[in-house]
């Protein structure tokens, strides 16, 4: 593990100006927009409550059902059209959904970090959601754990959905559901989510000398 920053260019930016860039790429299953619209619209609220005085452009490039690499691809395109500070990435569900072999996911992700990185740009990862169904399969697992190896190995945050929607998930009523509507009922898992990725880029900015979360 590094004790360097994992979001260096985001703390450039802010020392140069008072613009944050941030570009919001991946989507859940079945959804276009709706949820993660108001997720990122909560985050770009939130980050600039905590960074006064900085203006926090978050656009909005998810697609619904999309894999790694398709995403990767077209992130590319995104970059240089909208020439961002930092890449929010929500990645992993679609894959694991389409059984996409690990090592294969796992290459992809580690490629686009490096490209990422190659250009100045950061990257925050959003990891897999969270399904009671998907409990019992293995390879949703393994993708998820793959993501979260490789981010540590690259020194990349990632942001545990999965966690953050199964807490939401025990407090729920209890019942039945198709792993669709599992997927479905994500307000306040996206809620909860926008709360860590803000708490995220702030404490990475400013929180060197704070204590880490487990």
């Amino acid at each position: 593990m590094t004790d360097e920053s994992p979001l260096p260019n985001v703390s450039a930016a802010l020392a140069k100006r008072k613009t944050l860039r941030i570009l919001a790429m991946g989507a859940a299953p079945g959804h276009v927009g709706g949820h993660e619209s108001a997720y990122t619209d909560l985050i770009e609220s939130m980050l600039e409550q905590a960074l006064k005085g900085v203006d926090i452009i978050i656009i909005n490039r998810g697609v619904s059902g999309e894999l790694a690499t398709s995403a990767a691809a077209r992130m590319k395109n995104e970059v240089a059209l909208n020439r961002p500070d930092l890449v929010l990435w929500q990645v992993g569900t679609n894959d694991a959904l389409a059984y996409m072999p690990s090592v294969e996911f796992t290459a992809t992700i580690n490629d686009q970090i490096d490209w990422l990185k190659a250009h100045n740009i950061d990257v925050v990862l959003v990891g897999l959601q969270f399904a009671k169904e998907m409990l019992r399969d293995e390879h949703y697992a393994k993708i998820r754990d793959a993501l979260r190896v490789l981010a540590a190995q690259k020194n990349v945050i990632v942001i545990r959905f999965y966690e953050a929607m199964q807490i939401v998930d025990q407090a729920s009523p209890g019942g039945t559901q198709s792993v669709p509507q599992a997927f479905e009922q994500n307000e306040a898992g996206y809620n909860c989510l926008a709360q860590y990725v803000a708490r995220a880029i702030t404490l990475s900015v400013f929180g060197k000398n704070m204590p880490r979360r487990p």
